[in-house]
């Protein structure tokens, strides 16, 4: 039942002209107290919050906007990127908008301050607004979408919709906005088709602005260009560090200190400009000193292809890898950590009855502010299909906070592809990746502590399609590859959307895959929680916060 809305007084001041013997000064304070009295007998004309909104309690509120960043497309001259938007069922309140539009400066003034307008821009589409810089990606409030000139508009939930990214070797980075009963749940996934070191596929998720990004894996090898991409799609400035570690400690460079990137500017950099000198297995530590900006890394392996880089979840004293595929030839596995103390780790892998340790690879040590690294050879004889990595402490008394990435690479016919996977955090109550093909897509699953169980469901394809959706057991400790997932009669990318029914925590990546000229490509992205709600606290009214003051 919908409370009553009390409609409040006119507040008419006290007349305190009768008061006999009142000076100016004491008629001011009575009419001071007079006027508190008639605000706080608004405040009791209230209707009464609920039980479940009691004051100290938090309640739970969905999202009204999401914010998301995808790094400049390196897709070179010979290359194409597509980018998809997509949205869950299930968000309710006003009718949303979502778009993704280049990060420009015009597009970023636009988006920060609807009032102003990138030149040339469309009539803003009704609906809600970005929040100003600086606010959450989620939030439970919000105002109408800007004008900015979008690339790609996302019309409603359940259905992705998809565009090319600008196709030049000099595409700028681009920010991605949903509204209302869009914003639970957005996701924004970028793949790239590139020729640039033989066919390859690159993908990865744009993911919100924020602070702090690790990736576990580069190099300045010899074989080896990687670069670094940091978008600034807020409307204040940014002054990032890259603060870089290899097997012999920090590497300290004045280039990589202080990079200021302007709002709606995005820098691409060379690591090889930044390491003076070759550095194999390399961690990168990308930190704001002030505002907020999305962060890359792409890599370029000579021979063995081109992917991004997965960012790892922040440093912990364990970590799961998810994501390695059943045909998998060599992993190449960096942990790093920037903490004062070693880390020594058990290293186990998920098999078909649960973790176990392999054979010559039990356990790692990583120096103090250094990275170490192992090798994994699987043949058809060792491998118990898809895998994960796991990194424990050795001693429960001695944590020490570790990230850690993994080159896995596939190989047909003697040509070969990587792919760069990361430690990870659980899927949630609901996670979702939007760029999916048909006859293309393995959706791989790993249970961490217990059995799980999950349900899948693929949407239907942005031209059309019939969404489908099963049930999948995970039993703890395993991986498991799941197929048939395809929505029937599916026209061009679906979105797939990952539920936790029970237990878990479960960790999940999807791999996109296709052989071209022989070569195996493929990319992998994991997916990640959408935190779709919030939660907020109730304030109660009082009297206090007017009465005491500073």
């Amino acid at each position: 039942m919908k409370k009553p809305t009390l409609k409040a007084p006119k507040l008419k001041a006290p007349d305190l002209s009768a008061v006999a013997g009142g000076s100016r000064t004491g008629q001011s304070l009575l009419a001071g107290v007079a006027v508190l009295g008639l605000v706080f007998g608004i405040a009791e004309l209230r209707a009464p919050a609920g039980p479940a909104a009691a004051a100290g309690q938090r309640t739970t509120a969905q999202v009204e906007r999401s914010a998301l960043v995808c790094p400049p497309p390196m897709q070179g001259v010979t290359g194409s990127t597509s980018l998809t938007l997509f949205s869950p069922e299930g968000g309710t309140g006003s009718t949303g908008t979502g778009l993704l539009a280049d990060t420009t400066p015009d597009n970023v003034t636009a988006a920060q301050n609807p009032a102003q307008p990138a030149a040339g821009a469309s009539a803003a589409p009704s609906g809600p607004a970005p929040a100003p810089a600086g606010q959450p990606s989620g939030s439970p409030g919000a105002a109408a979408v800007p004008a900015v000139d979008a690339r790609i508009s996302l019309a409603k939930p359940g259905v992705p919709a998809t565009g090319p990214a600008a196709n030049t070797d000099t595409a700028p980075g681009s920010f991605a906005v949903a509204t209302g009963n869009l914003a639970p749940g957005f996701t924004a996934t970028q793949v790239t088709n590139s020729e640039q070191s033989g066919p390859s596929l690159s993908g990865t998720d744009c993911l919100p602005s924020g602070t702090s990004f690790w990736f576990s894996g580069a190099s300045t090898a010899a074989n080896r260009v990687d670069y670094v991409t940091l978008v600034n799609a807020d409307s204040l400035p940014a002054v990032v560090d890259l603060r870089m570690y290899g097997d012999k400690g920090q590497i300290d460079n004045e280039l990589a200190t202080g990079i200021a990137i302007a709002p709606g500017k995005y820098e691409t950099m060379s690591l090889s400009s930044l390491t003076k000198g070759p550095v194999d297995n390399l961690a990168l530590h990308v930190v704001t000193r002030s505002g907020r900006i999305g962060a890359g890394v792409h890599a370029v392996d000579t021979g063995k292809g081109t992917d991004w880089l997965e960012p790892s979840a922040d440093p912990g004293p364990s970590v799961v890898v998810p994501g390695i595929p059943d045909d998998v030839t060599t992993a190449h596995l960096v942990v790093a950590t920037d903490s004062a103390d070693d880390a020594d780790l058990k290293v186990q892998l998920s098999g078909k009855n649960g973790w176990f340790t392999p054979a010559g690879h039990e356990t790692v040590h990583v120096k103090a502010g250094m990275t170490a690294a192992l090798d994994f050879q699987f043949t058809e004889q060792t491998r118990e299909g898809a895998s994960a990595i796991r990194l424990t402490p050795s001693s429960e008394g001695h944590p020490t906070p570790i990230v850690a990435g993994l080159r896995v690479d596939r190989e047909n016919k003697g040509k070969t592809e990587s792919a760069w996977l990361a430690g990870g955090n659980p899927i949630g109550a609901r996670a979702s990746v939007a760029d999916n093909r048909a006859g293309q897509t393995k959706l791989i699953l790993t249970a961490v502590d217990s059995d799980a169980k999950v349900k899948v469901s693929s949407s239907a394809g942005a031209a059309g399609g019939t969404p489908a959706s099963k049930d999948v057991d995970v039993p703890a400790g395993t991986t498991v590859t799941v197929d048939g997932i395809d929505p029937a009669d599916a026209n061009g990318p679906y979105a797939l959307t990952l539920r936790t029914v029970s237990g878990g925590p479960v960790l999940a990546t999807r791999q996109l895959s296709a052989v071209t000229k022989d070569v195996p490509t493929f990319t992998t992205q994991q997916f990640r929680d959408d935190h779709a709600t919030v939660e907020v606290p109730h304030v109660a009214g009082d009297p206090g916060v007017v009465l005491t003051g500073r």
